[in-house]
């Protein structure tokens, strides 16, 4: 059997939506044909082999838990392939054919961790660094739609000092480009962290500090009226994109507290948009996502626009959300998959590419 180990917590904004997403894995990874190691990495980043009860992740008590006290790394060493736990007896390297990086956001999904794993020629599930650090990165992911001709919302970029020389300046250049309303969102951050809607010119500095208080470079968007639809995008060379979901969300936008927290949100699977809107959204995820050289998966985001019924790109995240509950997952559920052969599956993309 081979061994896959789940990377879960992490130093993010984002590690309690890691620790229900890692949850949902651990529990339907097929074990007739894979056996499973946890490695959680707390907020202040410690890296701790957990063994006890899976439901310990997802409420977060896992760290006060007895089966939670031994250190353990990643190993860069190619010779170890895995990790190395450090007990009081002394180190003992335990190899890991699979690594599935469950970590959202920042130090998880920017390529950082999947630069680590690169270095140390470990397979691992999802895009290599230079896709994940790309798609996390609205700025570039923007860009890269534009070149290939993919539309969007018109939008801008600012980095920190760009905008303390010459706030004035910025605050005009925002009026003449998107109008308002608009929106404020951190270039690398993810579930909505840090992002704000923007109404009329005076409360554009508040929301660029909340923005700056995530990142050092912000993205700003003309606000769209639009329905918010969604893909679901998995496959190495030959992606498949099967199904598009709509958003309705209880609040004035799909921020944190719709995405996580209030239950008032709807789904709805498969989207109720024209033939015509689906297949265009199936076309650019998988344009987007080929384009940034994804691997194994990744959600992409869209609005449709009420005034005209325009398809416009919003962001790819490519390490979604993924607990059975979640969009990326319900999304695959209704093409006929089940969680557990959706776990399954991409573990044996990850063995394709790297292997």
């Amino acid at each position: 059997m081979k061994h896959v180990l789940i990377l879960f917590g992490g130093v993010s904004s984002e590690h309690e939506v890691s620790l229900r997403s890692a949850a949902a894995v651990i529990r339907n990874v097929d074990r007739t044909r894979w056996d499973v190691s946890a490695l959680g990495i707390t907020k202040d980043g410690r890296w701790l082999l957990y063994t006890g009860d899976t439901e310990k992740i997802e409420d977060g008590s896992w760290l006060s838990d007895t089966a939670c006290q031994t250190p353990a790394v990643l190993s860069p060493d190619r010779s170890v392939h895995g990790i190395t736990i450090l007990r009081e007896s002394g180190c003992e390297n335990v190899r890991v054919d699979v690594v599935f990086p469950v970590l959202h956001g920042k130090n998880g999904e920017d390529g950082t961790m999947q630069g680590f794993l690169q270095l140390a020629g470990i397979p691992f599930v999802g895009c290599d660094a230079l896709s994940s650090a790309m798609g996390m990165d609205k700025a570039v992911s923007n860009t890269i739609a534009d070149h290939i001709g993919v539309p969007q919302a018109k939008w801008l970029a600012v980095r920190r000092a760009e905008y303390a020389a010459d706030p004035d300046a910025f605050r005009a250049k925002c009026a003449d480009t998107l109008g308002y309303p608009l929106f404020v969102k951190p270039a690398n951050a993810g579930s909505s962290v840090g992002v704000t809607k923007v109404c009329a010119p005076e409360e554009l500095d508040s929301a660029m500090q909340i923005g700056f208080a995530q990142d050092d470079k912000l993205v700003l968007e003309e606000g769209i009226d639009g329905r918010e639809l969604e893909c679901a995008v998995i496959g190495n060379d030959e992606p498949l994109a099967p199904m598009v979901g709509e958003i309705v969300p209880c609040n004035d936008f799909y921020d944190y507290e719709a995405k996580y927290i209030a239950e008032d949100s709807e789904i709805q699977i498969p989207a109720r948009v024209p033939d015509e809107a689906a297949d265009t959204v199936r076309a650019l995820a998988r344009r987007i996502y080929t384009a940034l050289g994804c691997t194994g998966l990744s959600r992409v985001d869209f609005f449709l626009r009420r005034r005209d019924g325009k398809v416009l790109f919003n962001e790819i995240n490519t390490i979604p959300g993924f607990t059975s509950i979640s969009m990326y997952s319900k999304m695959l559920m209704a093409a006929d998959m089940t969680y557990g052969e959706i776990v399954d599956r991409l573990l044996e993309l990850a063995m394709e590419k790297w292997s």
